[in-house]
């Protein structure tokens, strides 16, 4: 039994080969795409789980074409991860700005890109919670999964809307910059408060009226963030 659908998008032969084989290995079902347009062409037509995105493309580059999925239809529930030789902060963070979930560098190891393509897929479940919430300027149905700002649907990536779901579910709780990466990435993810800190602030610029003062995700000085469903906690009038 497949562990899921992967698409394989880099213009090198070797690689696409060697992913191939080693994601196969590890009991996912892989096909590939050599181009961006190759890539965006086939997820017309078929569905994947996951996308394994190159950062560096012949024509439109990874970044344009994280963009155009996150902009379709069925993009929005695509798990997507960037491979990249670059490392810098700017790049990662330009990557989860185009709505990739996740980034690894090159090179890797194999048992690494296979933990980060668990945690990407992983799904946050929360079944004793209630399926939707209405509050003055948000409205999130868990079931649809979906999101609404002000009436506005607001395009949330995969690992947001675990992030939010995972925080609704604990709601006007301090949660520890540990426990969300844990539980929303997976173990190996614990200390990288940057990486959660980049999430936090895409998350709040989608579901917040003004991300600078924001009315639900809540910053806790030092420990973590705090989901907050009491209006007027965030101290902005707007807010109450």
């Amino acid at each position: 039994m497949s562990l899921g659908r992967i698409l394989v998008v880099d213009d090198e032969p070797q690689i696409r080969r060697v992913m191939r084989t080693s994601l196969s290995a590890g009991g996912y079902e892989v096909s590939d795409a050599r181009t961006g347009e190759d890539a965006l062409t086939r997820l017309e037509g078929e569905r994947f789980d996951l996308v394994l995105l190159d950062f560096n493309l012949p024509g439109a580059n990874g970044l344009e074409v994280c963009r155009a999925i996150r902009s379709g239809g069925a993009g929005a529930d695509i798990s997507i991860i960037m491979l990249t030789v670059r490392n810098s902060e700017k790049d990662k963070v330009n990557a989860l700005d185009a709505g990739a979930d996740d980034y690894v560098t090159k090179p890797f190891s194999t048992p690494e890109l296979l933990a980060r393509i668990r945690a990407a897929l992983r799904r946050t479940t929360a079944s004793a919670q209630p399926q939707r919430f209405s509050l003055r300027n948000l409205e999130i149905d868990l079931g649809a999964r979906t999101v609404t700002v002000r009436s506005r649907t607001a395009r949330l990536t995969p690992k947001e809307y675990d992030l939010l779901s995972y925080m609704l579910s604990h709601a006007n709780r301090v949660l520890t910059h540990r426990e969300l990466l844990q539980a929303v990435w997976g173990p190996d993810y614990g200390d990288q408060v940057e990486y959660l800190r980049v999430f936090v602030n895409q998350l709040r610029k989608k579901v917040e009226l003004e991300p600078a003062r924001p009315c639900y995700v809540l910053t806790e000085p030092w420990v973590g963030y705090r989901l907050s469903l009491a209006p007027g906690a965030g101290g902005a009038d707007f807010c109450s």
